[in-house]
């Protein structure tokens, strides 16, 4: 009997569990503008040029990649100009990448201690997004390099101006870099979901 009492419990707790996972996806899809081709080419990027710079420099460069809507954003720092072209090239070839934006620094790789604030800063950013409520928070990636904050996503002018104003207000934020993808509130792209779907002529 109490096997059988466990066999529910674990039971009830999986469906619990699935029924959030489902909640959350369909939260995801309502504010994602990226098709779902996009997110898992973006994964694939990532993880793609990140092994080959890692196989290609060791330890020799500290190198972020982050892909979103297959346009790639290079951060970190670099010992020369050539490891940073280079680097450049393996982005530019590692799948689907429509375009690089490379802010490599040719510096000293920053500290322990200035990547754990890094880290702080993108939590402070994200976080006053979701506080200000002027758009949805998952709209916009926030990527932090020694203090500079990167934002991306596909935004409308409104919704990019909102973004930067709260990222350049935020303490411990030295300057923001903008590399968004633009779309105007009348684009399907851009378009609430539910009204999009409102829109859509009945079959």
């Amino acid at each position: 009997m109490n096997k059988f009492r466990s066999l529910l419990l674990v039971l009830s707790l999986l469906a619990v569990g699935l029924q959030g996972c489902a909640e959350m996806s369909t939260m995801l899809s309502t504010v994602e503008r990226r098709s779902t081709g996009s997110m898992i080419d973006d994964e694939g990027i990532e993880l793609r040029a990140t092994n080959r710079v890692e196989e290609r420099f060791k330890k020799t460069v500290h190198v972020n990649v982050t892909s979103y809507n297959r346009n790639v954003l290079l951060t970190g720092e670099v010992p020369n100009q050539a490891a940073r072209a280079e680097i450049e090239k393996i982005a530019a070839g590692a799948g689907t990448v429509r375009s690089v934006t490379n802010e490599l620094q040719v510096i000293d790789a920053t500290s322990l201690a200035s990547r754990a604030s890094d880290t702080t800063i993108t939590g402070k950013v994200k976080a006053r997004f979701v506080d200000s409520a002027k758009f949805s928070a998952l709209l916009v990636k926030v990527v932090t390099e020694n203090s500079v904050v990167y934002l991306m996503g596909i935004v409308t002018e409104s919704e990019a101006n909102e973004a930067v104003e709260i990222a350049r207000t935020t303490g411990g934020v030295k300057k923001v870099v903008k590399v968004f993808e633009y779309c105007k509130p009348t684009d399907a792209i851009c378009a609430p979901r539910a009204q999009a779907k409102a829109e859509e002529p009945k079959k």
